[in-house]
């Protein structure tokens, strides 16, 4: 029986690679997909070294069909897709007065509506035990008006995981959303590490105990 296989949307050096090698070590086979191939090959040869299989797929993750096909191939490939987790979000320092309509969609398509691409596209793979997992932030309820985009994004994405639970948790599959309340900062409790461990375990729960929503205070 093949290893577990976890899908991470937006894998970047800091928290996203986290979570790999937190899976990883758990005997899971991990998918990376991000927008750089350069960055993307380093976390990835970095993964195998430590023992990790690992693959990886160079999208822009707003690309819908590109999104999909990457994530479509790595179930193809393994048969079976067991956690997919989305970590991408925008940053842009913009208040309300700077940030125009459409910038404000952009973010948004890429910090929450592309988790729609993702699990559509990985549902045909993902069983009964299959979790989805988002990175949430306290931006959704706590937004800071010089960068008015992130809230939006953070508040969809939260909402929308409801609505994602609520439809697959018939079939065995759960979504949730881990709430950063912090900065992350590889010197204090907001470390990517321990944010990727307290992912893991939100994750690993029996569904009896299962939250949409769990909170991390570090």
């Amino acid at each position: 029986m093949s290893n577990p296989v976890i899908v991470v949307v937006g894998a970047g050096p800091g928290l996203g690679a986290s979570i790999a090698r937190r899976f990883g070590s758990a005997g899971y086979d991990v998918a990376l997909i991000a927008r750089s191939e350069e960055k993307l090959e380093v976390l990835g040869r970095h993964l195998q070294q430590a023992g990790i299989t690992t693959g990886w797929s160079a999208v822009d993750i707003t690309d819908d069909a590109a999104l999909s096909e990457a994530i479509t191939r790595f179930g193809g490939h393994t048969g079976h897709l067991d956690v997919l987790h989305f970590n991408p979000s925008v940053f842009r320092q913009k208040d309300p007065l700077e940030l125009t309509p459409d910038e404000l969609l952009d973010d948004v398509r890429l910090g929450a509506a592309a988790l729609l691409t993702s699990v559509q596209a990985a549902r045909p793979f993902m069983g009964a035990g299959a979790r989805i997992t988002v990175t949430g932030s306290v931006a959704a309820d706590h937004p800071w008006n010089e960068a008015a985009s992130l809230g939006v994004q953070k508040a969809a994405l939260r909402n929308l995981v409801h609505s994602v639970d609520a439809t697959l948790a018939p079939d065995g599959i759960r979504a949730m959303t881990l709430t950063v309340r912090g900065t992350l900062d590889p010197d204090t409790r907001f470390s990517p590490d321990l944010v990727a461990e307290a992912l893991h375990r939100a994750a690993t729960v029996p569904e009896e105990r299962w939250q949409v929503e769990v909170p991390y205070d570090g």
